[in-house]
């Protein structure tokens, strides 16, 4: 009787080996098969691009600290939400150039005078992103083939009688933009 019992724990004991072996050999090809996916916001980004370089933005407009306002907060979106690195030097791995080609003022509500109460403030940005060879590194399905940039509009109300000016309404839109343009930034699907 103790042969078969022997016989009976080697069984179960090979199966469990058995049993491991194969767990073990799934588990491998499960996670070599993800080796290539990434996991956090690094996912979202080109791998191939670490430093960006963003010269100060062109201004085409009558209101001149605007270019300057957008530069930083580009700069500083960029550091925030991505994981590129941005550098002064412009040999980096990618060129982000932006230009205001208009800024406007309307307005959206007046009084029984024709006293303005609420106006509206936009911007409108040509913007190019390039690797070190100029190769375009963004892709938008509504930019016709061949166009190098990309434009972003973005408005920002106020009312000047609730103490609000036109230049916190352009800081305003100049934040919303350099949102706008580094989420272009992240890798299409």
């Amino acid at each position: 009787m103790t042969v078969l019992g022997n016989d009976r724990y080697s069984m179960t004991n090979s199966r469990v080996h058995w049993i491991a072996r194969c767990i073990a050999v799934i588990c491998c090809c499960w996670l070599g098969g993800c080796a290539a996916y990434q996991f956090g916001n690094g996912s979202l980004y080109n791998p191939n691009i670490r430093t960006v370089h963003v010269p100060i933005i062109r201004n085409d407009t009558f209101r001149h600290e605007i270019g300057v306002q957008l530069t930083e907060a580009i700069v500083r979106s960029i550091e925030l939400r991505t994981p590129y690195k941005v550098v002064g030097d412009p040999s980096a791995d990618s060129v982000l150039t932006c230009r205001v080609t208009n800024q406007g003022k309307r307005v959206i509500a007046e009084n029984r005078f024709d006293e303005p109460r609420a106006l509206n403030t936009t911007l409108s940005v040509e913007m190019t992103w390039t690797d070190r060879q100029g190769n375009l590194l963004m892709t938008n399905r509504f930019v016709p083939v061949g166009e190098l940039a990309f434009y972003f509009v973005q408005g920002s109300d106020f009312i000047p009688e609730g103490g609000q000016s036109i230049a916190t309404a352009q800081q305003k839109a100049v934040e919303q933009l350099a949102d706008q343009i580094v989420s272009q930034m992240e890798s299409r699907w």
